[in-house]
């Protein structure tokens, strides 16, 4: 007699929040980093060098107003490789605990600065993703959704950590 189903709300939950934030996560690090950005310069190659489009998400991060010079220079090279790294960490599931975490907190924080520059009625760029997203009511309960989401990986891998799966592993000789 089998204790429990292998596939319980709790599980259906992870395997969804896994796949859809690793997805996210991923896509925006790529956009930010590869997809060519958006001034018309003269030579073509210059619209798919890397350097431009991070100086391109430098600005986006820059109109927030919150962090200093060098802030926005730290945050505008390293965000998009942490988006990518953390998008495979959640699709390989290795310590989910703790990346579910993090997201969850990154994710607080993108809804926190996206709502005060809403609020603030700034005329700028999300920069959530690569092309130009106008800041509109859309991100912030884009963002909104995503947190709540989130709000339900932590405590269901902690639970999930405590009660594994029911059915043990086969015995190896």
């Amino acid at each position: 007699m089998m204790e429990a189903s292998p596939l319980n709300l709790r599980r259906a939950v992870i395997w969804i929040g896994r796949l859809v934030f690793a997805g996210i996560f991923m896509y925006a690090g790529y956009a930010k980093l590869f997809l060519p950005n958006f001034i018309p310069w003269p030579l073509f190659a210059l619209r798919f060098s890397l350097s431009t489009n991070l100086s391109n998400f430098a600005v986006q991060v820059e109109s927030y107003k919150l962090l200093s010079p060098v802030g926005v220079s730290f945050v505008a090279h390293t965000l998009p490789f942490a988006e990518i790294l953390l998008g495979l960490l959640l699709l390989i599931g290795w310590q989910f605990r703790i990346w579910a975490s993090l997201i969850t907190l990154i994710l607080i924080g993108f809804l926190g600065v996206v709502s005060r520059a809403y609020l603030l009625h700034m005329n700028i760029n999300c920069g959530c993703f690569a092309p130009p997203d106008p800041l509109t009511a859309m991100p912030v309960v884009r963002d909104g959704m995503f947190v709540a989401l989130a709000l339900f990986l932590p405590p269901f891998a902690l639970k999930e950590a405590r009660h594994p799966h029911p059915w043990p592993a086969p015995e190896r000789a």
